[in-house]
């Protein structure tokens, strides 16, 4: 016998009831008079009811403006859209969307309450990102026909949706719901029922753990937000995400998740607990990690906490002449750096044939350059004329700060500090670009640890804005003060961090890839859908899979394993599938295959 639910299609979805009018319910019925659907908005609040009615005109009219939208287009699409504080004007609705506060209490009222109204083949949607949705479905008469609808937000921009399935929901249910989504210009991902789902369930991990590094007093607001913006490349720094999201609401999506997963990285920072019973939830009301102009205002403003600008207590050291150590890549890149701004770079490396080998990489980058009009031919000449490749660290004996950018190996770097030692004047700066390991081990290498920092530059250096200035316990405060001015003169933002283990970008983006991969493990969801959830509901620049086949699969388990060796939180062990593939020499795009396969060149 056919269900009520076996004949549904999307044009069959064609009036759509949304419950709860607030920011997110507001943007889902624009998506879908767009789109031509008849919309019923339904509030317990008429006069947010009222506002939802204002936005929709506000925003069609901006987009008659902009030529997006005739005037008669405009006055069809308000026509579709009709307000109610009852939820018996869902009575006719093929598709009811609930997107009304994160509690299970409210939202089983609604659900019961609809029982008794809608007809028996209408799919009810939940907007949670937090809750069951199984849970939800299971109080409902008809447990069949509700799923979860997870829309982002702005859910007019955002083109992400995840359709998601309890156990006890109906494929035709998902089928139609899917291809409505696609409609409606969205591109929707099948998952499953678990807090978080793909986005939020990497997202949140993520956000947490930078509002415990902020807690921990690690790094300052502004410093975790402009890493994450110029280190990864990042829409918005995490801080001021939780602050738009709203602290109270990441503290329940939080607490959902750690219920069921029971991972330390879950439990939700006592920092998130102590602003929310504040009051102080974000920018709705008007203050959060940050200070904003008024509730709701997106405009920061300075408060107690804002760093104050001018110059720095202590004056740094003179630096005319700057020493790179190494030839690959990363040396390449902070000498042409260096060159370009003006300074004396001597580029040393274990042998002259090397060190001329990378300052040619450097000439083939500045041709580039010049062939982009990003700089002119004598300028590029200039700036290789500025760099001297010499086959011996003995070559550093005259420069004022030298940067070591060998590899990633302990032991490797303490030779080169104990010759640095030796061959560098006193009052010399001795810096490491290492991303993982301890800068106080570089220090200790030599007799002068005071004058030893982390300058980690990110790859490619010439282009990527930022860098982590690592202070160790032992670091001079003149030296800080100088590697910070020349930061300004390479023309980079310099955040501070302390000595340990990932410093900022790291110690937030791995976990992050690690629970990605932990997803594709458990048979969660696809590489793809993770990738495409990523990018279109997060706004990364790359995909979880996509950065870890090109960072290097090799090099991202040896940095999770630091992080687990130094944190000892299990939530941090490396996925065994990561390891795994790492030992079958699938290392990402430099073999040809990691998590996906790559033709070779």
């Amino acid at each position: 016998m056919a269900t009520p639910l076996s004949h549904t299609s999307p044009s069959a979805l064609r009036t759509v009831a949304v419950i709860g009018l607030g920011t997110m319910g507001t943007g889902i019925t624009e998506v879908l008079t767009r789109a031509g659907r008849e919309v019923v908005g339904i509030d317990i609040s008429e006069a947010t009811a009222a506002k939802a009615v204002a936005a929709l005109e506000m925003s069609t009219a901006r987009a008659v403006v902009r030529g997006r939208l005739t005037e008669q287009e405009r006055e069809d699409l308000l026509a579709r859209f009709r307000t109610s504080t009852d939820l018996r004007a869902a009575a006719d609705a093929d598709l009811v969307i609930e997107v009304a506060p994160e509690s299970y209490e409210i939202k089983h009222q609604i659900f019961r309450a609809l029982d008794d109204i809608v007809r028996p083949e209408t799919i009810l949607a939940t907007g949670t990102n937090a809750l069951s949705v199984t849970r939800l479905a299971a109080d409902s008469a008809r447990p069949e026909r509700v799923l979860g609808l997870h829309f982002f937000n702005p859910a007019p921009a955002m083109k992400l949706v995840e359709v998601v399935s309890s156990v006890l929901t109906a494929p035709q249910a998902v089928t139609a719901v899917t291809d409505l989504a696609i409609e409606l210009g969205k591109e929707p991902v099948a998952v499953g029922d678990r807090p978080g789902f793909v986005a939020d369930g990497l997202l949140f991990g993520y956000l947490n753990q930078a509002a415990a590094m902020y807690e921990a007093k690690y790094a300052s607001r502004e410093d975790i937000d402009a890493a994450m913006r110029l280190g990864c490349g990042l829409p918005m720094g995490p801080l001021a995400l939780l602050d738009l999201i709203g602290i109270d609401t990441a503290r329940t999506v939080l607490e959902a998740m750690y219920s069921e997963s029971h991972d330390r990285l879950h439990a939700p920072a006592p920092v998130l607990k102590q602003l929310s019973e504040a009051g102080l939830t974000g920018r709705k009301s008007g203050r959060g990690f940050y200070s904003y102009e008024a509730p709701g205002s997106d405009t920061v403003v300075a408060d107690a906490l804002t760093p104050l600008s001018g110059a720095p207590e202590t004056s740094g050291r003179t630096v005319r002449s700057v020493g790179v150590a190494g030839s690959g890549t990363m040396a390449s890149g902070i000498a042409e750096v260096f060159a370009k701004a003006g300074y004396e770079v001597v580029l040393a490396a274990r042998s002259e044939e090397k060190a001329q080998t990378a300052k040619a990489r450097i000439g083939k980058s500045l041709a580039r350059s010049v062939d982009k009009g990003r700089l002119t031919a004598e300028a590029a000449a200039q700036t290789l004329d500025r760099i001297t490749a010499a086959g011996s660290y003995d070559a550093f004996a005259d420069v004022d700060l030298a940067v070591e950018a060998v590899a990633e190996d302990l032991e490797i770097k303490q030779q080169l500090f104990a010759t640095l030692d030796k061959v560098c004047k006193p009052g010399a700066v001795l810096a490491t670009t290492t991303s993982s390991l301890p800068v106080v081990a570089c220090a200790r290498a030599t007799s002068r640890p005071q004058d030893v920092i982390g300058m980690h530059f990110f790859n490619p250096a010439p282009a990527m804005k930022l860098v982590e200035v690592v202070r160790t316990v032992l670091t001079a405060d003149d030296v800080h003060s100088t590697v910070r001015e020349v930061c300004v003169k390479i023309k980079k933002h310099a955040v501070d961090c302390g000595d340990r283990a990932g410093f900022i970008v790291n110690a937030l983006l791995f976990p992050y890839l690690n629970n990605a991969i932990k997803m594709v493990q458990e048979h969660y969801a696809s590489l793809d859908d993770i990738d495409a959830a990523m990018k279109l509901g997060g706004g990364y620049p790359m995909g979880p899979f996509e950065l870890l086949d090109v960072v290097g699969l090799d090099v991202s388990l040896a940095i999770e394993k630091v992080l687990h060796r130094e944190f000892r939180d299990p939530g941090l062990a490396p996925a065994p599938l990561l390891e795994h593939l790492v030992a079958a020499g699938c290392l990402g795009r430099k073999t040809g295959r990691g998590f996906r396969e790559y033709a070779r060149r």
